[in-house]
């Protein structure tokens, strides 16, 4: 199943219309709360200026990006763990998702309603983080006094459980998400099952207006998202999202006259969809040849008999060498043979990490 990122915040922060810019999909968005119940799921190109190098150098008939998921998930109010608002129903949503993008509102505007009655993105953000804290703290509960009774039967598994249990607790209760914890690994894969909502990753995208978007560092909301971000050592994506939606509906030389009518270097949208594949530890490396350029999709670490098995399983089944060059090194020689020349195409094995960037041939037998 491929990688998701969840759009989460309160209602009217701008969360669907983002997302119809993020992905033409055409979600619906409306002036009122809960105008999204069930998750819409957006797939979108992730944008990679070296698609359109290799694609100079090899000349092939078609270029294949690669992709990611997002999902439109309906806005969380206070009490949404306890069932508020439908909470425990896009609580589940959340829970699916790997990784958060928690769009703020970061805008000032009379005719969109907003929950809490004024702009405030520091309380928003707690709002939304007490919702996954407790929603999880009753998670937590519930399996620590599971794991306390099944200790009596002696398996090491479930004293490794219960201390891990313990520390979310006390994390948790006083108000630090579960990723705050460092567990040890068998702890990690013992309560993998939890699927604790606030392990995820997240990325916050401070929506603000036109006028802002050019020029975010005068927005006194978006320093109180930045200041908040800080602390967690989480990015900030600073982008408008209406003024998104119109920039998705325009292409080419009109696209990029718009952006610098703006004074913006590139889309929002690209940067936030860079991000997000980021937080979930994602690479990119390429095939290239006449028939098509390509992008895949792998997580860093990854090694090349797996990330050949993206392409396809008999490739992982039956690897025996990768042929690598590294993007920067083939675009520097202008061509393969060039490149081989210069001694910069190399042969690895099984055990190769696959990097960022790197353009890959592989070798099989099955």
């Amino acid at each position: 199943m491929p990688l998701q990122a969840g759009i989460v915040g309160l209602p009217n922060v701008g969360k669907s219309t983002l997302f119809n810019a993020i992905t033409r999909a055409g979600a619906e968005a409306a002036n009122y709360p809960f105008c999204t119940i069930d998750p819409n799921v957006g797939v979108v190109e992730v944008p990679d200026e070296r698609l359109q190098g290799l694609a100079a150098i090899v000349h092939p008939r078609r270029i294949v990006p690669t992709t990611f998921e997002f999902v439109d998930i309906a806005g969380l109010v206070a009490g949404a763990s306890k069932g508020e608002g439908l909470g425990n129903q896009f609580l589940g949503h959340i829970r699916e998702v790997d990784a958060i993008v928690h769009v703020v509102r970061c805008f000032e505007d009379d005719d969109i309603t907003h929950v809490s009655g004024s702009v405030d993105p520091a309380r928003d953000i707690e709002v939304i983080d007490l919702e996954l804290i407790l929603a999880d703290l009753e998670s937590v509960q519930r399996r620590l006094e599971k794991a306390r009774r099944n200790m009596k039967s002696g398996e090491k598994r479930f004293a490794i459980e219960v201390d891990a249990l313990e520390s979310l607790q006390a994390a948790l209760e006083s108000g630090r998400p579960a990723r705050s914890v460092a567990l040890p690994e068998e702890a990690r894969e013992l309560l993998r099952d939890l699927h604790l909502l606030t392990t995820k990753p997240v990325l916050y995208a401070a929506n603000v207006d036109e006028a802002s978007a050019a020029d975010p560092d005068g927005n006194p909301h978006v320093q109180a998202v930045r200041a908040k971000a800080a602390a967690e050592g989480a990015e900030v994506v600073v982008i408008s999202a209406q003024l998104e939606a119109e920039i998705a509906e325009l292409e080419g030389e009109d696209r990029e006259a718009f952006l610098r009518d703006l004074g913006l270097h590139e889309s929002g949208l690209d940067r936030l969809i860079r991000s997000a594949y980021r937080l979930l530890g994602l690479i990119t490396y390429f095939t290239a040849g006449e028939p098509e350029v390509r992008a895949w999709t792998i997580r860093q670490g990854t090694k090349a008999p797996q990330a050949a098995g993206v392409i396809h399983s008999d490739f992982e089944r039956g690897f025996i060498r990768a042929e690598v060059i590294s993007y920067e090194d083939l675009v520097a020689a202008g061509s393969y043979a060039a490149a081989r020349e210069a001694g910069k195409v190399r042969l690895e094995g099984k055990d190769y990490v696959v990097r960022d960037g790197d353009v890959m041939h592989f070798r099989f037998n099955v």
